[in-house]
């Protein structure tokens, strides 16, 4: 990447020559400030907001990591990751095994999805799914909510939603959006990230069963807390590991096939494991509105 390039596309922005100026401003003007106060700058300076108001510092700091690799810029050193980076060690005795629960789906209900709001609700998830999800705990990315799930008696799963992927083949293949569109309207999709029943829970169709709850709840809870209603939600499963039976049952579509790149499509090809792609509308009319042009 040299500066003759620019504009650039850059994490979704269209960067100029006088965007990367202004970084290079922000930067000489306060010296001693971290990665991540400069990244706020950035964000400021530029305009470059998400639908709720808040940064899009995420996407700040990895524009401002590849004008650093490129030589175009100078940043501080990165400063110690906050615990937020390392592995989740937290155990308590209420993340536990629990006895077997082997039960219908109708002697569970009446099932409810309480969405993590307090710290301590917050520390359970975390633990749940570091101890029995396969791909243990990590924070989810961007735009979150995650969810407690009850029986009648008993915790019995956890879910988790987040920011949609950046880059997937053959989901923007199916919306039939360009690269500009994506960019616009991305936000609008959200990502099934994690979910996991507990593993001493056995009940058929309790999978399905807590998809389609979600589905139907999520858009209120989505606009509640970001003030803006998704019209897509995005799934991947690992083809090693299972076979999409649960989302099926529950509608969801799938589309496709992941190409094992990552979430950003940065990894090298085949990397990662391969993972179906399924889909699942939240509003009739998803294609158009993903599609559309804001000025």
């Amino acid at each position: 990447m040299r500066e003759e390039d620019f504009p650039r596309l850059l994490s979704g922005r269209l960067v100029t020559r006088d965007d990367l100026e202004t970084v290079r401003r922000i930067i000489a003007q306060s010296p001693t400030v971290s990665r991540l106060q400069i990244s706020r700058a950035v964000c400021q300076a530029w305009g470059w907001f998400k639908p709720d108001g808040g940064l899009k510092e995420m996407r700040a700091r990895g524009v401002l990591l590849q004008l650093h690799k490129a030589g175009l810029i100078e940043l501080p050193p990165p400063r110690p990751t906050s615990s937020n980076h390392r592995k989740f060690s937290w155990r308590t005795p209420v993340g536990e095994p629990g006895a077997p629960i082997v039960k219908s789906v109708s002697e569970l209900l009446p099932l409810r999805l309480e969405r993590v709001i307090t710290k301590k609700d917050s520390y359970l998830w975390n633990e749940l799914v570091d101890r029995y999800h396969y791909l243990g705990y990590t924070k989810l990315p961007g735009a979150q909510l995650r969810y407690l799930v009850y029986g009648k008696e008993s915790l019995v799963a956890v879910l988790g939603f987040s920011a949609a992927a950046w880059s997937v083949k053959d989901r923007d293949l199916f919306i039939g959006w360009n690269l500009e569109q994506r960019r616009q309207n991305l936000y609008l999709v959200v990502n099934n990230s994690r979910f996991l029943i507990l593993p001493w829970v056995k009940s058929k169709n309790l999978a399905s069963k807590l998809l389609s709850m979600a589905a139907r709840q999520l858009p209120r809870d989505w606009q509640e807390v970001y003030g803006y209603t998704p019209v897509l939600l995005e799934t991947f499963v690992n083809q090693d590991r299972f076979r999409g039976t649960s989302y099926m049952a529950a509608n969801w579509l799938l589309v496709g096939c992941t190409q094992g790149q990552g979430r950003k499509g940065r990894s090298r090809k085949g990397r990662l494991p391969l993972k179906s792609i399924y889909l699942f509308p939240l509003n009739k009319d998803y294609r158009k509105i993903l599609r559309k042009r804001h000025e």
